[in-house]
């Protein structure tokens, strides 16, 4: 898919990560707004997905011999929701189920609701890292050559499980793992830099063994870049560790700069104002 096709689902989607979180009045649209170009990317582009003779994507459990992705940072599952619906993993019309009681939508993601394109229950941060690269191992093990994608959030490097996973994965060679690090400085408690400052996390990566890459990611064009660029580095046997400078609240001004909107839900005024910025590209739930 061409970049601006790209760029016109992820306004879609952006509407309807608003729409969720507003229905409910609760869950996370500023980091959801701010990785909302990535995972666009990587399902309606770079990702080798499994569907039927029709083109129809199918959800497979197993993930064998296609790309799977691992979102650690849970509660922007508004984000992950909304891609996997626009994706054709499950009807579009179920986002209007979002936090609410006995869905499938819950504000983390749990495959127990046996969620189509959900693995993994994540929320409970710093566990991602891990089982993607469990993931990885697996698929070597199996023959399979698909590429394993995971998505962390700045603040989630506070939590000492993403170090153990970090020593593990150069050491083990896990060279078909691709993680990116949604670097927006924020989280629930104020700026990183404040509650627990993570200084160079390049230089941290590195230490460990990984190959390191920086991107911009509200830069669509980008993203497509780097990912090519990280999966061309896989010959050199190691992980790659990819930042990802990204604006909380991307794509809606008043939400942009700062932790406020990390776990706050826009009113009715906020929510119309907010959707006056996005276009309606794929049509509303």
């Amino acid at each position: 898919m061409q970049t601006i096709e790209l760029q016109k689902v992820a306004s879609q989607v952006r509407r309807d990560i608003l729409r969720q979180v507003h229905g409910c009045q609760s869950g996370h649209p500023g980091g959801s707004l701010g990785c909302t170009d990535l995972l666009v990317e990587l399902y309606f582009n770079s990702m080798n997905l499994k569907s039927d003779v029709s083109g129809q994507v199918e959800f497979h459990m197993d993930g064998l011999n296609e790309d799977v992705f691992f979102l650690s940072n849970g509660h922007i599952s508004p984000l992950l929701y909304s891609v996997l619906a626009r994706r054709g993993y499950f009807p579009v019309a179920e986002l209007a189920s979002f936090r609410k009681l006995n869905t499938r939508l819950q504000g983390h993601p749990t495959p127990h609701e046996h969620l189509e394109g959900i693995r993994i229950a994540s929320g409970s941060l710093g566990q991602g890292l891990s089982v993607a690269i469990g993931v990885a191992q697996a698929k070597k093990l199996n023959g399979d050559s698909s590429t394993v994608y995971c998505l962390m959030g700045d603040g989630e490097q506070n939590e000492g499980q993403v170090w153990e996973a970090a020593m593990y994965a150069p050491h083990h060679n896990v060279n078909n793992l691709i993680a990116f690090i949604d670097e927006n400085g924020q989280q629930i408690d104020g700026p990183t830099e404040k509650v627990m400052n993570n200084l160079d996390l390049e230089a941290k990566y590195k230490a460990f063994g990984w190959q390191v890459l920086r991107v911009d990611g509200n830069d669509m064009a980008a993203i497509t870049a780097v990912i090519q660029q990280a999966k061309s580095l896989f010959v050199n046997n190691k992980p790659v560790m990819v930042i990802m400078k990204t604006e909380m609240g991307a794509g809606v001004d008043f939400m942009m700069h700062s932790h406020k909107w990390h776990g706050v839900a826009p009113n009715d005024e906020q929510l119309t104002l907010a959707l006056g910025q996005l276009e309606e590209t794929l049509g509303d739930y």
